[in-house]
């Protein structure tokens, strides 16, 4: 009898998804232990929220940009029919936070620190860089109005930065304030304004002339557009710094960012005017991380004084921001950083049949003493099984025949280096620690 035909299915992961193997996993792993504890040892703590939410606490909280990317979660069962959504996978972390605090602000205190890394999903086209579903790592202080809030949020990124080892890279500051006052000193209309916010969003992916011409079918000025025009093509600072001055907001806006540059003291941190950062939600200072090669940024974020409040009816600083996983674990690959594709230390060899139970109590022994350890658990000699070793890179390899037997010895191979020592069974775990 013949076989039934085997169905034909596109076995790649959806479109800006993908499918993470060992080595990958490890190696993100590994980067989100190292910000952690650079975030906790900064007073962050940890917090977990589901992957989705009620429909109405996401939208409106974007923009209405940020709105059409939102997945949205059809309702079930007998009401599917209606084709009407009333949950939405996570856009980002930073609403669920407002949800979490306005729901739970007794238990929180005044102030609170937390760190959140979690995926999140956004239906945009994939792009080098970009995905669908991809992880944020996020930090905000709840609580605090002050600039010093703001910069410790800085302090800690650009640490969780070096610590993954991304040492070059630039801070660049603005503040929704400075924009009002630009706009305001453009004299562009107020029913033009949200929009001239969104187009400045995009200068980092489109050019110049095709938002200016944006600009002008929605009705901005020739005036208004050939001011904004200028101040782009010359990117005088000092220019533009005396423009938005002659603004109240945007003065204020200007004493913000100098303030929280002077608190930072870095000199990678620049003023920005033009940084927009396009959610609705910002209200004072906004920033972006950006790394040469890479024309989108690793980390942004900023203040958002009115977010909690739209879910509790009370005003409630805030500031935050949020690291990009992907990206920073893409400039890594690109750097060709080493990543281990076994998270093990020590592969504990099989040299016959009769040694295959003295291997695995030596296994259990080195774990107990708390070294990753792995059992070869293949067919083959022993140069198979160090090629595997080497593979995998696992540095260390214990070898026991014989010969090592008689003498209460354990053979231990230094696969970086290719040179071994003879050490006493009984201070094998000493050796192995030392190495």
């Amino acid at each position: 009898m013949d076989a039934a035909p085997v169905a034909s299915f596109d076995l790649s992961p959806p479109s800006g998804t993908r499918d993470f193997l060992p080595d990958e996993v490890i190696a993100r792993d590994r980067v989100i232990r190292t910000i952690k504890d650079v975030f906790e040892r900064y007073g962050f703590g940890p917090l977990e929220t589901p992957a989705f939410e009620r429909i109405e606490i996401l939208t409106g909280k974007y923009g209405d940009e940020g709105d059409k990317l939102i997945f949205k979660i059809l309702k079930r069962g007998e009401q599917a029919a209606t084709g009407e959504a009333d949950y939405a996978l996570r856009y980002d972390l930073t609403v669920p936070l407002a949800r979490v605090v306005a729901n739970n602000r007794h238990k929180l205190g005044a102030i609170w620190k937390r760190y959140h890394i979690a995926p999140v999903w956004r239906a945009d086209r994939p792009a080098k860089g970009r995905f669908r579903e991809f992880y944020q790592c996020d930090i905000d202080v709840v609580g605090a109005k002050g600039p010093i809030a703001d910069a410790e949020v800085l302090l800690a990124m650009s640490e969780a930065l070096v610590a993954c080892k991304l040492e070059t890279f630039t801070i660049k500051l603005n503040s929704r304030k400075v924009l009002r006052g630009l706009l305001e000193a453009y004299a562009i209309a107020p029913e033009h304004q949200k929009l001239t916010l969104i187009e400045l969003d995009k200068l980092d992916k489109e050019e110049v002339p095709a938002i200016l011409a944006r600009l002008e079918a929605a009705g901005v000025s020739e005036r208004s557009r050939a001011l904004l025009q200028e101040d782009l093509a010359t990117k005088d600072t000092a220019k533009i710094r005396a423009r938005v001055a002659t603004v109240p907001l945007g003065a204020e806006g200007l004493r913000e960012v100098d303030t929280l540059a002077e608190l930072v003291g870095t000199p990678n941190i620049v003023f920005e005017p033009f940084l927009a950062r396009g959610l609705d939600y910002y209200t004072g200072c906004v920033f972006e991380f950006g790394a040469p090669g890479l024309g989108s940024s690793i980390a942004s974020g900023g203040r958002y004084d009115e977010l909690v409040g739209m879910f509790s009816n009370r005003r409630v600083p805030a500031c935050g921001g949020s690291l990009g996983i992907e990206r920073i674990l893409m400039l890594l690959e690109e750097r060709e950083e080493a990543t281990q594709a076994s998270t093990a230390r020590v592969l504990v060899t099989i040299f016959d049949k009769e040694s295959r139970v003295r291997a695995l109590r030596t296994a259990r022994r080195l774990r107990e003493a708390g070294i990753a350890t792995e059992v070869f658990v293949g067919d083959g000699e022993l140069g198979k099984q160090l090629k595997y070793a080497a593979s995998r890179s696992i540095p260390l390899a214990t070898i026991v025949g014989p010969d090592e037997v008689a003498k209460q010895l354990v053979t231990i191979k230094d696969l970086r280096v290719g040179q071994q020592e003879n050490v006493p069974d009984a201070e094998l775990e000493t050796a192995i620690g030392r190495l």
